[in-house]
């Protein structure tokens, strides 16, 4: 897939894993608060994603809110992670298994009062009409597939928002803007010339201004899975299968 081909390119491979955000949940098996902290940064991240999957599995909107929402609220308080060894890699397949756990019981405890006890883990004002039509999974993908597929795309829009930040910090939010379009296709059928106009540049130069942007995009993707893995080999294999995923 040609628009994320930086992302296999960099050579920046994270070579300590010890303050990833995994690998201190994993070291410190959520008793500690840098690992508490460090496992609500990454489940904040799969919230829609695991949404997704229990939308997939036929369940209606608000009901699936719920779920997710009792799902996390119930992950973090009861320790999850005690009995967790570092072979237990991928932070996203371990995260599933735990849902589809979860699911599997669910049942049981139906009449009981939901969302953890009245406590909210992310506020639903963050998940707008809008952002909720666009997640509405396919109704001919399997939930696995959709779960993916809303990882792979929170993987990369929390790539694009942080580089847009780093951009604005360095006084070039207009050039982000402008530009953006490049890092995930052909520039939405903008010519360089075009781009160069709007950005005030010459042709060269912004030809290599989105050639830095797509390098440090693909730097901050690779950071991010990075982030969720237990040692570096695992962040190829995780790199590929997100390119794979939003390929299909």
């Amino acid at each position: 897939m040609a628009e994320y081909g930086s992302i296999s390119e960099t050579e920046n491979v994270p070579r300590d894993f010890r303050t990833t955000h995994w690998s201190v949940v994993l070291n410190a098996a959520g008793s500690t608060e840098q690992a508490r902290s460090a496992l609500e940064k990454l489940c904040r991240n799969y919230w829609h994603p695991l949404y997704a999957f229990v939308r997939r599995r036929g369940h209606a909107e608000h009901q699936a809110q719920d779920l997710t929402q009792e799902f996390f609220a119930r992950f973090l308080a009861a320790n999850s992670l005690e009995s967790v060894v570092p072979e237990r890699g991928r932070f996203r397949t371990f995260l599933l298994a735990a849902l589809k756990n979860f699911l599997a019981n669910e049942w049981r405890d139906a009449n009981r009062q939901k969302r953890g006890g009245g406590k909210e883990f992310i506020s639903l004002d963050e998940f707008t009409e809008e952002e909720g039509r666009n997640r509405e999974p396919s109704q001919a993908a399997e939930p696995d597939a959709v779960f993916d597929r809303r990882w792979a795309e929170a993987v990369v829009a929390t790539a694009l928002s942080r580089l847009g930040k780093e951009m604005e910090s360095d006084g070039i939010q207009q050039r982000f803007n402008a530009l953006k379009v490049f890092l995930q296709g052909d520039g939405g059928g903008f010519s360089y010339a075009e781009a160069a106009q709007r950005v005030g540049l010459s042709e060269p130069a912004t030809k290599t201004a989105i050639f830095r942007m797509r390098r440090r995009y693909g730097e901050l993707i690779r950071e991010e899975i990075a982030q969720t893995v237990d040692s570096a080999e695992e962040v190829e294999a995780e790199i590929q299968h997100l390119v794979a995923v939003l390929a299909g």
